[in-house]
């Protein structure tokens, strides 16, 4: 039996940087929906919570759109 090192090295580095850019994207949605709370109970402006919450949207759909193409690559 022969393993390829080279092969299961590239699989572990991407896995790992796909899973913590898609952990941070997360994060940084909830941390965008979390900012656009706190402007909006404060003395904050309109327009500084509109671009939270469309940055933690924006976040959130890569997210998606990420996941959606996993699972394409995977089913294809």
């Amino acid at each position: 039996m022969h393993i390829d090192w080279q092969a299961l090295g590239t699989v572990f580095g991407v896995s790992l940087v796909a899973t913590v850019g898609l952990v941070g994207l997360f994060t940084l949605g909830i941390v965008g929906l979390s900012k656009s709370s706190e402007t909006n109970g404060s003395s904050g402006t309109a327009g500084s919570a509109l671009v939270a919450r469309s940055g933690a949207y924006l976040c959130f759909a890569l997210c998606a759109a990420a996941v959606s193409y996993g699972i394409y690559l995977i089913v294809a």
